[in-house]
C-alpha cells in the first residue's frame, strides 16, 4: 500500500497512457484482491466442500454458489465498507482531506478486520519472513501487503476445519450404504447414487443451508 501511496504522488509524472495503463492493471487485479482480503474466501470454499460431500457436483451450478458467496460476503463486509465511506470515501469527496489520508482512513476497518480473522502464528509468519522494520510495527500499522496474504492463509484453515465437520456426517451415510449393499450382495450397484438421496435427505431434515450459512455469518461475527 505505500508503493501505491508513492505511485499516487508521482502520478503527475507519468504521461496520459502510463496513467491509463496504470489504472487498466490496478482494475485487472481489483477482484483479485477484494476476494483475498474479505470473508470470500472462507465461504466459496465451505460451499465447495458442501457440493463436493453432497456428491451433488452437477446438480448445483457453480454461478449459483458463487453468487450467494458474493452476496453473503458483501453482506459480512458492509460494516467495513460503511466505516470506509464514513471516513475516508466522504471526507475526500468534500475535500476535507487529502488522497493520501484518504488511503490511510481507508485501510483502519480493513485492517481491523483482517487482524480479527488472522490466526497469530500465520501474522508471525510473514512478519518474521518480511524485511520492514519490527521494532517500530505495531498491528495498527502493520501493512497490509504483510495482512493479506496472513489473513488468507488462515481463512484457508478455517475453511478446511468447516469442511471437516461437514464430511463427517454425509461420510457416516457412505459408509451405511456401502455396507447394506455389500450385505446383501448387490455389488453392482454404484453406492454414490444410492447414497445421494438419502444424503439430501438428511440436508433437508437439518435445514442444512440455513444452518451452514448461520455458522459462517456466526464466524465472522461471532
Amino acid at each position: 500500500m505505500e508503493s501505491l501511496n508513492n505511485i499516487l504522488a508521482n502520478a503527475s509524472e507519468f504521461t496520459p497512457l502510463m496513467k491509463l495503463f496504470l489504472i487498466m492493471t490496478f482494475f485487472m487485479f481489483l477482484p483479485t484482491v477484494i476476494f483475498m482480503a474479505t470473508s470470500f474466501i472462507r465461504i466459496i470454499i465451505s460451499f465447495s466442500f458442501i457440493k463436493s460431500a453432497l456428491g451433488a457436483q452437477q446438480s448445483i451450478p457453480n454461478q449459483v454458489l458463487i453468487g450467494l458467496a458474493i452476496c453473503l460476503t458483501i453482506f459480512i463486509m458492509s460494516p467495513v465498507i460503511s466505516e470506509i465511506n464514513e471516513n475516508a470515501i466522504k471526507p475526500y469527496i468534500n475535500e476535507e482531506i487529502n488522497q493520501k489520508e484518504a488511503l490511510e482512513e481507508a485501510q483502519k476497518p480493513i485492517r481491523k478486520f483482517l487482524l480479527k480473522q488472522t490466526r497469530d502464528e500465520d501474522l508471525k509468519l510473514f512478519v518474521d519472513s518480511s524485511k520492514i522494520d519490527k521494532k517500530e510495527m505495531t498491528k495498527e500499522n502493520i501493512p497490509l501487503h504483510v495482512l493479506v496474504p496472513a489473513f488468507a492463509i488462515s481463512e484457508l484453515k478455517t475453511a478446511f476445519q468447516i469442511g471437516f465437520l461437514i464430511y463427517i456426517p454425509f461420510l457416516i451415510v457412505d459408509l451405511v450404504v456401502s455396507s447394506t449393499l455389500m450385505s446383501m450382495g448387490m455389488f453392482m450397484l454404484p453406492p454414490a447414487s444410492i447414497a445421494l438421496p438419502f444424503k439430501l435427505l438428511l440436508f433437508i431434515m437439518v435445514d442444512g443451508w440455513n444452518l451452514l450459512i448461520k455458522s459462517l455469518l456466526l464466524s465472522f461475527t461471532g
